[in-house]
């Protein structure tokens, strides 16, 4: 793998592996493994993945949460929805190494579909570590740092800013504050990295470099998503912090990102990945 993040011959590298994962944290893999066969291994299971700082082998116990990503043979129903959901509980009240479980639930349809080769499926097969199952990744494509790649996978921060706007003003404490500020810190953060990535022609997860890659070409903006990235390993509940976010950098990111790449391809109910990118999700 070269420095920025890809193959020798220009594709991007599967981030992450099983052999990475921290010794903190090799049980709660261990953990969650089984519960996810207990709940989903009676044929509704085709593959489970980790994504995050977990198999990136740079989480931090107590700190870092646990990501996971189930492929389902059918559409995800209200019950697989609500085994997720004890899973996760289970495995946040189990393990004091991590700061939450979050487990996405899509189906092998939506994951391979044409509409989602450049989003969803991009998340799988560079940003996922096989757990369980067949690797989803050997029905997709090799990716390069494009543009078809930015927009798609981040071509989309407009249609967040309402939502976060409604929830900066409904927040009533310091947590809840602090649970957006990180949240849309990291999705500015990657969203801004790959507004230069084809240009800056490699891949990243790493809220630092990606920040510097962004300042390189945007230098009038940089000192602020220098801060993104800082607020993005340590939230912040300053109510300043997440109007600088949402009310000047965010809309002027929207907009920038939508001249030079274009807006992301309309989805039917607009799925939320984490998109991301968005799925460059980093935990």
């Amino acid at each position: 793998m070269t420095a920025r993040g890809l193959d020798i011959d220009g594709t991007i590298a599967r981030e992450g592996s099983l052999g990475q994962v921290p010794a903190a944290f090799v049980d709660v893999v261990a953990a969650a493994r089984a519960r996810i066969v207990d709940s989903f291994g009676d044929g509704r299971l085709h593959s489970a993945y980790l994504y995050g700082s977990i198999p990136r082998g740079t989480a931090r116990p107590g700190i870092s949460d646990l990501d996971l990503l189930l492929a389902l043979h059918a559409e995800p129903t209200d019950a697989d929805r609500r085994h997720a959901e004890r899973i996760e509980q289970a495995l946040d009240e189990s393990f004091a190494q991590i700061d939450g479980a979050g487990i996405l639930l899509f189906s092998t349809r939506t994951l391979l579909s044409e509409l989602e080769r450049h989003d969803l499926g991009f998340f799988v097969a560079c940003l996922c570590t096989p757990l369980l199952g067949d690797d989803l990744a050997d029905q997709l494509p090799r990716y390069r740092p494009t543009p078809l790649l930015a927009r798609e996978t981040n071509g989309d921060l407009s249609l967040a800013l309402a939502p976060w706007r409604r929830q900066a003003a409904e927040a009533e404490t310091d947590d809840q504050r602090k649970v957006l500020s990180r949240l849309v810190a990291r999705r500015v953060v990657r969203t801004g990295f790959t507004l230069v990535m084809p240009r800056w022609g490699g891949w990243t997860s790493d809220l630092t470099e990606s920040a510097a890659a962004f300042g390189s070409y945007y230098p009038e903006r940089a000192g602020q998503m220098r801060r993104a990235a800082f607020v993005g390993r340590a939230p912040s509940p300053d109510p300043a912090v997440l109007h600088e976010l949402i009310d000047d950098l965010g809309p002027w990111l929207a907009t920038e990102y939508a001249a030079v790449h274009g807006e992301k391809t309309d989805r039917p109910g607009h799925h939320a990945a984490p998109a991301p990118g968005s799925t460059t999700a980093e935990s």
